[in-house]
């Protein structure tokens, strides 16, 4: 571990990732829900990632939004490196990558202030100076009215976990060679620990279930989630306190459905916590009904909440996107401690006004069933549709064409790396300005559809078979060309059914016309 990682993990990169919730989109939504102003994600913002990892996120969003000017930071420099190279290849201009440390970038005095701040995975695993110097940061150029977006662990989810994290800092520490080699054999060492009949491990039957998890992770993720020198689990109250130092205050969890009390709370629950009036209380109370473990909250510099003109005037404007076919959407979404049915009548008005493209609600609302639903229940069944993931806040649809060139440049950046790596599984969202997953193959077939490949599934065949992969199917390797080329074309068929209608909703390609062809064995 080198000197200046000040004990965070650095001899191994992150691994690659983008998340929604880190989107102005997504942002600027979650005030929208909990009627608290923030910056119109439609104009014209400067934003902020701090510890941007590989800077997937920035630059995606710097390709898919050419208004929006963007700065992130990490103390890494080998991640910094690549994304400088992926903003290079795709010819990205508005985005700028510093490896500072967060005390240098602090006392940054060249750059703007920002109406979007965002760190994920960030605040729990470094340290106490570390978080001072963030809060410094954001007091100094977060401007009023301005946002923060912070994930970080919290208690009481993790109480019975800690000791399990602490075992494996212990056991790793004790070890030499990289941090993933250590830990692999931490981890080993722990099961020996559990099969010995540990009375930890007997009395908290949920431990076992995260160390059996645990094996099956990215190595490269393990060692930054646990290895850290730093980790540290917050209370709400705790975290909300720091950040009041840099004048935040709290606005809204980015994770749309938490927002939702009727799918993560009993009644008895929720009458409990609607006679707390006091936001902080409320919200620390609330992470013990769930069993809290991981937060993804926004904090807002000057809480000004929405009139209800204003918030009216912003739901009629917002627009909306599928993701995915309109069929395959169920009803039912996973709340915080069960499932919850929808109500069809509810929702189907509403899929099928958006089965047919984005959609503003002013134009769903020329639809006499969806009109008849009444306004609360139209903005709690839109909110749902997007914390389930089934939906997304679109961008406005006159700057859908002044988008398109660079969410192009980088999707096809973004399919050249699929040659060679899954590594980076997302695609840029021109309609909605953020990410959108993809895993490989799909985007393989993309790449052969761009190419005009006469036979996808040969292409794409080609390309896996010279990594020395194979493919997958009921949990057993296809060992022969014929059976992995049979496979890939039912995949590409799939592909063209499913995948190629929803990435023209999305505005990653044109409405469809594959070129390339299934092939034969």
């Amino acid at each position: 571990m080198n000197v200046w990682g000040s004990g965070y993990v650095t001899d191994v990169s992150y691994v690659h990732g983008v998340y929604r919730e880190q989107t102005p989109g997504i942002i600027g939504f979650t005030g929208l829900v909990t009627g608290i102003a923030t910056p119109n994600p439609d104009g014209p913002l400067t934003y902020c990632e701090l510890g941007c990892g590989h800077g997937d996120l920035p630059n995606l969003l710097a390709a898919a939004n050419p208004d929006i000017e963007i700065h992130a930071t990490d103390f890494n420099p080998a991640h910094i490196v690549g994304a400088r190279s992926l903003a290079a290849q795709a010819g990205t201009r508005n985005v700028h990558f510093h490896d500072s440390s967060f005390a240098e970038f602090a006392d940054d005095d060249t750059l703007p202030d920002f109406d979007m701040v965002t760190l994920h995975g960030i605040y729990s695993w470094i340290s106490a100076e570390n978080r001072q110097h963030i809060v410094r940061f954001l007091r100094r150029r977060l401007k009023p009215g301005g946002v923060v977006y912070i994930s970080y662990n919290t208690m009481p989810g993790w109480a019975t976990l800690m000791p399990l994290r602490r075992l494996l800092v212990d056991l790793a520490g004790s070890e030499s060679g990289t941090t993933t080699d250590r830990a692999d054999r931490a981890l080993l060492q722990a099961q020996g620990i559990l099969d010995a009949e540990a009375a930890y491990f007997r009395v908290n039957p949920n431990v076992a279930d995260t160390l059996q998890a645990m094996k099956n992770q990215n190595r490269n993720y393990l060692s930054h989630e646990y290895l850290n020198a730093d980790w540290t689990p917050f209370y709400f109250a705790d975290l909300a306190a720091e950040l009041s130092e840099a004048k935040l205050s709290f606005l809204g969890s980015a994770h749309i459905l938490d927002n939702i009390d009727a799918v993560n709370l009993s009644d008895v629950q929720q009458q409990f916590l609607g006679s707390v009036k006091e936001t902080v209380k409320g919200q620390a109370l609330r992470d013990y009904f769930i069993n809290q473990r991981f937060r993804r909250d926004v904090f807002v510099k000057g809480a000004v909440p929405l009139s209800a003109g204003a918030a009216t005037a912003r739901w009629l404007d917002m627009r909306f996107v599928l993701d995915g076919p309109r069929s395959d959407i169920g009803m039912t979404v996973r709340g915080a401690q069960s499932e919850v049915t929808l109500q069809e009548e509810v929702y189907e008005p509403i899929l099928d006004a958006l089965a047919a493209g984005p959609r503003t609600v002013r134009d769903m609302l020329a639809d006499p069933k969806v009109d008849a639903l009444g306004w609360p229940r139209l903005q709690q069944a839109l909110a749902i549709l997007v914390g389930a993931g089934h939906a997304h806040p679109a961008r406005a649809a006159d700057g859908d064409s002044a988008r398109r060139p660079g969410a192009t440049a980088f999707n096809r950046a973004i399919l050249e790396t699929a040659r060679g790596t899954d590594a980076m599984q997302f695609m840029a969202s021109p309609v909605t300005g953020g990410p959108v997953s993809l895993d490989r193959i799909s985007q393989l077939f993309l790449l052969a559809t761009v190419e005009g490949q006469a036979d996808a599934s040969g292409f794409v065949w080609d390309i896996l078979k010279g990594d020395g992969a194979k493919l997958l199917k009921d949990g057993n390797a296809l060992e022969t060309d014929a059976e992995n080329l049979a496979e890939l074309q039912q995949l590409f068929a799939a592909f063209t059914e499913k995948q190629i209608p929803r990435l023209a909703a999305l505005g990653i390609v044109a409405i469809p016309e594959a070129k390339a062809k299934p092939g034969a064995a």
